[in-house]
Formats: structure tokens, sequence, C-alpha cells
């Protein structure tokens, strides 16, 4: 979720380069114009491609400066070309040789400027930019249970997995050399920090009374300089450069930290009481002595709480079941600062939709969070569907966004001040898109059109990650599995990744 940097000394190459743009700027219109009129000829359902577009081409954004250890919040520069190419395929032809099992979950995908970056089973898998071929991998010692969404400016994030532990004496005689140890199916206790853009493990920990990390229950996340953990029954951080335990929280007996939202601050959500009837509350911590600095306490009876955005601080709560009713807005001091409505059946939510992430806290990755407002989409009809955006202050709806020939819309990120949407395209097309739209204006610029193969988890959000970073465009589903018939039959389409052409 990103906002925009402020402005620093940098912008000033900014403003210089606008100068000559603007001198050019009627020549390029005109090509865009041209371009533009060979992408209607091509389908009808790419007429949103030029009916919003701007007078006036974006201006180059601002860049803000970032500690490397800072969480990356990139603003997208305009494509040279919005017309897609692939830059990356990944696929698996044999995933019981290679994985052992016929389907393997994919929990976590991530993109610098020089590498993608897949979690498959037990392995990293890295991909080289430009082509296609793998640069790098790594095996940990398990299946990888939790991964978190930030990555630091320099490339770096958090991986959690589990551990193979030693089986007795006599039980692996049986066995090949080398399979002496086995998966504990309910321990998730390892933490590994890697290097995206080398794939080298920069360090790797055991988390304090691992034992007690149940697997579907662990989350991970970073802010600046901090890696934090939380597994139910005890939560710890630790220093991003050496792997140095910062502090620990472990052995309450009352309250549990059921995890954390990390990004520009750290949020921690705290269970109280009996878990058939538990009371909850949400805590700013600061990420290097774990100490609040305030606590919001939700109010009794809500069944569930997710951790949308740390900053601002969002929660959604959930009065009936897991799925969310409501949105709450806080302030810089934890305060109430406005709510917003969920109608059943009204948006798309997939705070509750993963598999095996049911009782994690930062899943709302279909609501995105701006500076001033949040973004939702509709769930789909037989029209298509809608984002909604909504004041943060008053949460009011502000505007409305729709898809227009695509069918459907979701949004994906904050690029600066402008929200990043995926259109997948009709069910029936090969055609899919990413556009920025202004919430000031209401405007709708392409900002990469690109062919999708007929592989329906590709089209699916809340199967699959969208990833925008660095003029590209990734989608990895988070689940690998082999299409049974057609083109792909036998082999599982594990990510595509696209760039300007």
């Amino acid at each position: 979720m990103s906002f925009g940097p402020p402005p620093s000394e940098f912008t000033e190459s900014a403003r210089v380069a606008d100068s000559a743009r603007r001198q050019r700027r009627m020549k390029a219109l005109a090509g865009l114009a041209a371009f533009l009129a060979i992408v209607l000829c091509t389908g009808g359902w790419m007429l949103w491609a030029g009916a919003d577009e701007e007078k006036e081409q974006p201006k180059r954004p601002t860049v803000a400066r970032q500690a490397p250890d800072g969480i990356r919040d990139t603003v997208e520069r305009t494509p040279r070309s919005v017309q897609g190419r692939q830059d990356v395929e990944y696929l698996e032809e044999d995933l019981k040789k290679d994985f052992g099992q016929e389907t393997v979950r994919a929990p976590g995908a991530w993109a610098t400027d020089k590498a993608f970056v897949k979690a498959v089973g037990p392995r990293l898998k890295g991909f080289k930019l430009g082509n296609s071929g793998k640069e790098w991998s790594i095996r940990l010692g398990g299946p990888i249970c939790d991964t978190t969404r930030h990555v630091t400016v320099d490339g770096r994030t958090a991986v959690l997995y589990q551990e193979r532990k030693r089986q007795s004496k006599g039980e692996g005689q049986s066995r090949r050399k080398g399979s002496s140890r086995k998966i504990d199916p309910y321990v998730c206790g390892r933490l590994a920090f890697v290097d995206l853009n080398t794939g080298k493990k920069l360090w790797q920990v055991k988390l304090p009374d691992a034992k007690d990390a149940f697997a579907p229950n662990t989350n991970v996340t970073m802010t600046r300089g901090t890696v934090t953990v939380a597994w139910g029954r005890g939560s710890v951080a630790y220093d991003m450069h050496r792997g140095e335990r910062l502090w620990k929280n472990t052995g309450a007996k009352n309250c549990q930290d059921v995890g954390f939202a990390g990004g520009r601050a750290l949020l921690a959500l705290v269970m109280c009481g009996d878990p058939s009837a538990p009371t909850y509350r949400v805590e700013s911590v600061d990420p290097r002595s774990g100490k609040p600095t305030w606590t919001y306490q939700v109010a009794r009876g809500v069944k569930g709480v997710y951790l949308v955005s740390s900053r601002p601080a969002v929660l959604a709560v959930a009065a009936g079941d897991i799925v969310p009713t409501k949105l709450i807005v806080l302030d810089g001091k934890g305060e109430h600062r406005s709510t917003i409505d969920l109608p059943e059946k009204r948006y798309f939510d997939d705070c509750s939709q993963f598999i095996d992430n049911v009782d994690k806290v930062e899943t709302c990755d279909s609501i995105v969070v701006g500076r001033d407002q949040l973004f939702m989409a509709t769930k789909d009809t037989l029209d298509g569907n809608w984002i909604v955006s909504f004041d943060l202050a008053t949460g009011r709806t502000v505007r409305k966004f729709d898809p227009r020939d695509t069918g459907v819309i979701y949004p994906v990120r904050m690029s600066g001040n402008k929200l990043l949407a995926f259109r997948p395209g009709r069910l029936w097309a090969d055609t899919a898109a990413v556009v920025s739209l202004d919430p000031r204006t209401g405007k709708e610029t392409p900002f990469l059109i690109f062919s999708v193969p007929a592989i329906p988890q590709l089209k699916a959000p809340e199967r699959t990650d969208i990833i925008v970073e660095s003029g590209r465009v990734y989608l990895a589903p988070r689940e690998l599995s082999p299409r049974l018939s057609g083109e792909w039959k036998g082999i599982a389409y594990g990510a595509l990744g696209v760039e300007p052409s």
C-alpha cells in the first residue's frame, strides 16, 4: 500500500525534465493517438484505453530519499509503451516429481527492478528479467508457511518456513540415505531473511518456543529495520542487519499476539480472554522496543479482526463470523476517526479467503489504503463491478470507477497519489491490463496492456498475487496444480511477467 513520497531535493530533476518535456508533448500526443487508434481496432473491449486519456502525459514521479532498510514505497514511472510483452514465464511440468505432490502451495511472490521471485513449497525461485531464465533457487528446510508482501528499498524480504525434525533411531533405516528428517506439519518455527536480487540467505533463526508456533497461525511482517513474527502464543522481533533479537513476548496466558501489520508502522492485534468469546485490542508498537505507543479497544462481540493498513491505521472487523462487516479508521493517536459499513454481499472481500490463512491479520489485499482515501471493489455481477473510494476522514463514498467493457476491475496498490488497478478482461478474451486511476479527477490512464494465457487463476485476484513494480506487471497463482486438459494439460502455471514493449 503505497502513499507517495514527500518532496525532497531529488524533485528538482523532475521539474527540469518536465520543462523539456513540454516542448515534446504535442509530438508525443500525436504518436499516442495513432497507437490508441490501433488498439481500438484490436477489440471493442479496449475502448477505455483512450476514452479517459489525460490531455497531458503524466509527469515523471518524484523520488523520496529512503534508507536501504526502509519498506519500499515505489512510485511508478510512465512506461515507454502501454503495450506489454512477456518478460517472465514460470512453468512446472512435473510437480509430482519435483515436490512429491500434485498440488503445491505457493504463498508469496515479489519483484525488484532486477528479478522476480516466487515461493513454491519449500523453495524460493528467482528469475532474471528479460530472458525468462531461472537465475537462482533456494531450498529451505521445509515448506514455506508464511511470507510478507513488504520488501525493503534494497530488495530484501522475510520468509517463515517449517523445519525438518530428526527421526528416532531405526525409524529411518529403511529409507534412502539423507531422508532421516521429516516435517512436523503443525510447526512453523524458522525465519529467513533473503536478498531477492541475488537469492542469498542473509540470516536465519529459530523462533523462541518454536514448538508452539502452530503453522496456520504464524504471521511475519516488516517495518523499517525490523522483522516481526507472531504465532498466537508469542511474538518476537529481529534486527534486519544481523538477525539479532530485539525483543520477545512469550508465555502470556490471558492475552495473545495474534499478528502484526507492517509497512510504514507496526500494528499488533492482541486477543484476550476465552478463545470462544474473545476480546480484541489493537496496539501501535515501537518496532525496536516492542512497547505500545497507543491502544485501541475493539468493541465486545466482534468475532474477528484483520489489520488492513498500519498507517493510516485501518481495521476490518467481523461481527457475525469471519467475513468483515465494517472498516474502522483510526487517527495517529489510535482514536476512532470514521467507520465504513460493508453491506453483506456488496463488496469483494478476500480477508478470509486465503487457503490455510483464516487466522492471519494482514490479508486484505483487495482493500487499498491511500493517504486520504480507501479503495474497494464491489462484487462481480453479470454487468461487471466497480471500484468505490471512501474518504478516510468521514467514511463517506467519494467516487466510483466503472469497469467499462472489460467486465471487472480490482484495486492493486497506490503509486504516489494514483491508484493502480487490474482489469482481467472477459473470461473468453486473452487480453488484460493494469490502469492508473486518479482519485481526484476520476481520469483513467492505461499503464500496461498485455496477453494472458487461458489459465483461470491468472484472472482471479483472490487466487493470485498481482504485482506492479518497476514498470512491469506480474501475475502469480498462490497454489500450483497441473491443468487437466487443453493446451496446458499436465503443466502447472507458476507466474507470468510482462514489460513494456
